[in-house]
């Protein structure tokens, strides 16, 4: 086996031991599926990422991202196991601000060991992107179907992509970018808690999208007008 291969799938391996748990713990068969499914194709876009980037391994500050996208995975099976029948929210919950939490390490990791990459960079925004997805998609059965424009967003700008090349230019830097990206995770994960009122969780949870409607129309626009003007 190919060193390339080794750390994608040791991380499935790991992500499918851990679904095993689950399941001996009385997951259900299809909420297992679908974590499954969820370690085989990241497995396979980690490899594929390796590839392009002319990587041969993971780096330390990614490997603190793949354990994030460890849980992940285990949070998108209890969301799909929450269709079926009730799942322990505590867990859920814990398990997804735990993933938020290491959001703000491997970043440093990779800064700190000199091994920040575009790779690095976009698997950690793809696995904010997937955990705010499925959170919303959890969300939205209490908050309602709006909810889930907020797990949507990012998805929906990379679809205009394609019919847009413009859209696909790198964007600068931006701290109130960063803010806002972060504060969707945390209100969906207190949505999820379900700690906070309803009325109340309703407001923050719409300003939330507010802000995001707000950033990535500001980035939309710097885009067209750098393009107009390239």
């Amino acid at each position: 086996m190919t060193s390339i291969w080794t750390g994608p799938v040791a991380w499935a391996a790991t992500q499918t031991a851990l679904l095993a748990a689950l399941m001996a713990a009385g997951l259900g068969v299809v909420a297992g599926v679908a974590g499954t499914t969820y370690a085989v194709v990241v497995a396979g876009l980690l490899i594929v990422g390796l590839r392009r980037s002319g990587r041969a391994a993971l780096g330390p500050a990614d490997h603190v991202t793949e354990a994030r996208t460890l849980l992940v995975g285990l949070v998108t099976a209890l969301i799909v196991e929450s269709f079926t029948g009730p799942v322990s929210v505590p867990l859920l919950v814990s398990m997804a601000a735990v993933a938020l939490a290491l959001d703000a390490v491997d970043g440093r990791v990779a800064r700190r060991t000199g091994t920040a990459s575009s790779f690095g960079a976009r698997f950690d925004i793809e696995a904010d992107s997937f955990l705010a997805l499925v959170l919303a998609v959890y969300v939205a059965g209490t908050l309602g179907p709006w909810v889930l424009a907020i797990g949507l967003m990012r998805y929906l700008f990379l679809a205009a992509g394609y019919a847009m090349p413009w859209l696909n230019a790198p964007l600068p830097v931006n701290r109130l970018r960063k803010l806002i990206g972060a504060m969707q995770g945390i209100v969906l994960v207190v949505a999820a808690a379900g700690i906070v009122p309803t009325p109340v969780m309703l407001a923050i949870t719409a300003f939330s999208l507010a802000a995001q409607l707000f950033s990535f129309g500001r980035d939309v626009i710097w885009l067209r007008r750098t393009a107009l003007h390239a």
